[in-house]
């Protein structure tokens, strides 16, 4: 990164991680996509949810850039990607500060989705600001402890996805939590590829993720359930009766999940796998696309209600869903 100066914009840029930032938006995609089959999508909602999640993962990342170097995970001997502070390019306080100037841009969307959905939305987002520093900082790091993998799938597939759905349909339907999976599975699948590059310096670093307790072969294994749990989700609700084949849209990147677990399956050395990185990120975004499409497609193909409206000012409307997620009156 010789071209990146100190103190830069480009060194800004390069802290927050561009290549990261789709993985961010994709459970609000899919979150949409399930609030417009059951209910209605709302935009004022759903672009600030997106806004939200990506400054979450904007402050997620300055705190792992800033804290993995501090705990001696990023170092000269690292093989992924360069990192601001690591290479000097930023000093650790400025990184801190940009950290909290996020994380409180993100609290103040937080507060516009509260006036929409209630006070829920309040906690929701100060347990997320706190997870997202937790991963990698604190007293007990989650990310070094090998909780690192639970924590990205429940706050990029769950609480992304169904908190997406729920400040637009004021409601939790099945449908949000059972969308949330492969979100979320793939999500993690990212994290699995990242940790299967660096499992050498991680256990130098004392840094205990799953693949360093476990060993490169669980964490594939990890990979490839992970990806293919991911597209079974859509091909149960298919067979489940309730979708139509438009469901099945995220098969059609199936060909490029089967390329990817070979790169898995048989490369150790960096340069490979942080193209399986890269390309793992990629794939769930693009199968995060094609579902919230096929979600999308099977709303507005099937029969709408109007439900009525709550009484509490900025509430959105509410319905009930079945267990299938069809809506009832």
């Amino acid at each position: 990164m010789s071209d990146v100066k100190p103190g830069s914009v480009g060194a800004w840029v390069l802290a927050m991680r561009p290549r990261t930032l789709p993985v961010s938006i994709a459970p609000v995609l899919v979150g949409t996509a399930v609030a417009h089959e059951v209910a209605e999508a709302r935009p004022g909602p759903a672009i600030a949810a997106g806004l939200g999640a990506l400054l979450l993962q904007i402050g997620s990342n300055f705190a792992n850039d800033v804290f993995d170097f501090e705990k001696g995970a990023d170092t000269e001997h690292r093989i992924g990607p360069p990192r601001a502070v690591q290479q000097g390019l930023l000093p650790p306080a400025a990184v801190k500060r940009g950290m909290w100037i996020v994380f409180a841009l993100a609290a103040a969307v937080g507060v516009y989705l509260a006036s929409v959905a209630g006070p829920a939305i309040v906690v929701v987002g100060l347990v997320s600001i706190a997870a997202a520093i937790a991963y990698t900082g604190g007293p007990y790091p989650l990310g070094y402890h090998g909780l690192g993998d639970i924590a990205v799938f429940v706050f990029f597939g769950l609480v992304a996805v169904v908190g997406t759905t729920f400040v637009q349909t004021a409601t939790l339907p099945p449908l949000a939590f059972l969308a949330a999976v492969p979100v979320g599975g793939l999500a993690t699948a990212i994290l699995v590829v990242n940790n299967l590059r660096d499992v050498d310096t991680d256990r130098v670093a004392g840094k205990r993720t799953l693949a360093v307790r476990f060993g490169r072969g669980a964490a594939r294994l990890e990979w490839a359930l992970l990806v293919g749990v991911a597209y079974a989700v859509p091909l149960a609700l298919w067979l489940g009766g309730g979708h139509s084949p438009w469901v099945m849209l995220p098969w059609a990147s199936l060909s490029r999940a089967v390329r990817l677990l070979a790169t898995v399956r048989g490369q150790e050395d960096g340069p490979a796998l942080n193209e399986a990185l890269a390309g793992t990120a990629q794939l769930g975004f693009l199968f995060s696309l094609l579902f919230a499409l096929g979600l999308s497609a099977q709303g507005s193909a099937g029969p709408r209600c109007v439900p009525s409206r709550s009484p509490s000012p900025g509430r959105s409307r509410r319905h009930t869903v079945s267990s299938s997620g069809d809506r009832v009156s």
